[in-house]
């Protein structure tokens, strides 16, 4: 995947900043405001998980959650190819702008079949994410990137920690919608800055968008996710999810059989390389485990000690205080990250991001029922996706040339989606079959709960064995990325 006329890294250094100044500072805390613009649209609603399970009368938590983290497998290579063919910065502005459209879909939806369509069109701020470390990667030079996409991809926590007590005080006021009207706001005011303050991407490569290709990959696991998602309540064998998963694995094997012959597939499958497929498998394993024990935060801590279901933190303290600490961990995790990457590489930091997330995994176990263990769970596996993904997103694109730098990104954004969309739905599943039903209501167990954290666990473990054969790849792997 490396381009000779370019380097070792594919990038010319010509053009790329190494120093700092006035307008570089501001085109990085846009780049850094746009990624809380993602967080405002992805993960802000578990603040509001419970309120808009009992409001649509629903037990379908990952539909609710992990919709937008769906859309953006179907938005993430269509975005990353057209960035690469139109310019970056064009592109951001167009999925802010549908993300705008798809909050203002759920502030307003009065049925589920109304708020997950348009959590499938906020979900185009996935691609936001991507698109911001791909603008970085245009503007600075390898070594200073690195730790730029930290900041940018890390920094906009700082602002979650205040917001998200925000949220939840004006969601207790106003009802949840109110999280979606802000998350509008936000999106809207976020266009208008990348344009006045972001400069359009000067690499270019022509070539064409496969349609057909992203339609396929995005209704082939739309279907294997809605039979993990309804198997658990209709049945396993039900003819309904069975269809749906028989449809789904045909969309997905047509999709690859014809991206392997097309000429400019969406994700060009036969030229991945032994180091990005590593990179793209941790990432899978690790993001996912991670947002399927977010998911779980706000239902233990919906929970009070007193019913003795053998977990709950309610009585302890409150769900903002939980999600505020991986915020603050994601603060500092990111541009760690991106400093470490600098003088041991990004594969080595991405291995130890892992191992450090299978310890916050494991204290799970404990923190499920206990406080203090939740919230040193929470503040670890906070500072692992922050220095998980800075150290995904370096080493992927350290292999990439500078014209595939988009669709590269892009690719690890997909992976990223999948896996937190995949690890939710199985999560969600493990929850729905092992409730039980206390005074007419369903309520989780403690089966249900500490099985969820185990498939995490295991899954995490997993990520942590391929995260060591990646560090002891080959010589010239793990020279390519610290240069």
């Amino acid at each position: 995947m490396q381009d000779s006329s370019t380097g070792s890294t594919g990038r010319t250094g010509a053009g790329l900043h190494t120093g700092w100044s006035g307008r570089l500072v501001g085109v990085v805390a846009v780049l850094a405001l746009v990624n809380f613009m993602v967080d405002s649209a992805i993960t802000a609603p578990l603040l509001v998980l419970p309120e808009m399970l009992d409001h649509f009368d629903t037990d379908q938590a990952a539909w609710l959650n992990a919709s937008a983290l769906l859309a953006g497998v179907l938005w993430a290579p269509l975005l990353a190819k057209s960035a690469d063919i139109h310019g970056k910065r064009k592109v951001l502005v167009l999925t802010l702008l549908v993300s705008c459209a798809g909050a203002v879909v759920c502030a307003v939806a009065p049925s589920i079949w109304v708020f997950v369509p348009g959590r499938l069109l906020q979900g185009a701020a996935v691609a936001a994410m991507f698109l911001a470390v791909a603008i970085v990667r245009d503007v600075f030079a390898h070594r200073t990137a690195m730790v730029v996409v930290g900041i940018v991809t890390s920094g906009s926590a700082v602002l979650n920690i205040a917001s998200r007590f925000l949220v939840e005080r004006l969601a207790a006021e106003f009802g949840f919608q109110v999280l979606f009207v802000v998350a509008a706001v936000v999106a809207a005011a976020m266009a208008i800055c990348v344009v006045l303050v972001i400069p359009e991407s000067r690499v270019r490569t022509p070539g064409r968008i496969d349609v057909a290709g992203a339609l396929l990959l995005g209704s082939g696991l739309a279907g294997v996710l809605s039979y993990i998602s309804l198997g658990s309540a209709l049945g396993w064998l039900a003819v309904g999810p069975l269809a749906l998963l028989v449809a789904g694995a045909a969309a997905l094997a047509r999709w690859f059989l014809v991206s392997s012959r097309k000429p400019e597939p969406l994700i060009d499958v036969r030229n991945l390389g032994r180091p990005l497929v590593l990179t793209l498998l941790v990432l899978f394993l690790a993001a996912g485990s991670y947002q399927s024990v977010l998911q779980l935060i706000p239902l233990i801590a919906d929970v009070s000690a007193g019913q003795q279901l053998g977990y709950g933190l309610a009585d302890q303290g409150s769900v903002a205080l939980l999600l505020a600490l991986p915020a603050i961990g994601v603060t500092l995790g990111g541009p760690l990250s991106g400093l470490l990457a600098t003088r041991i590489g990004p594969a080595a930091t991405l291995a130890g991001a892992v191992l450090l997330g299978l310890v916050g995994i494991l204290g799970m176990f404990l923190g499920a029922s206990q406080l203090p263990a939740a919230l040193a769970s929470a503040f670890l596996l906070g500072l692992t996706v922050g220095a998980l993904g800075t150290a995904g997103f370096n080493m992927a694109g350290s292999l990439a040339p500078a014209d595939r730098q988009g669709v590269v990104a892009g690719l690890v954004m997909v992976v990223i989606a999948i896996g937190s969309v995949v690890l939710n739905f199985v999560g969600a599943a493990v929850l729905a079959s092992t409730a039980v039903v206390v005074d007419g209501d369903p309520v989780n167990t403690a089966a249900g709960v500490f099985g969820c954290i185990a498939i995490a666990a295991v899954a995490f473990a997993a990520a942590a064995v391929l995260a060591v054969r990646l560090v002891r790849g080959p010589r010239s792997v793990r020279a390519e990325s610290r240069s």
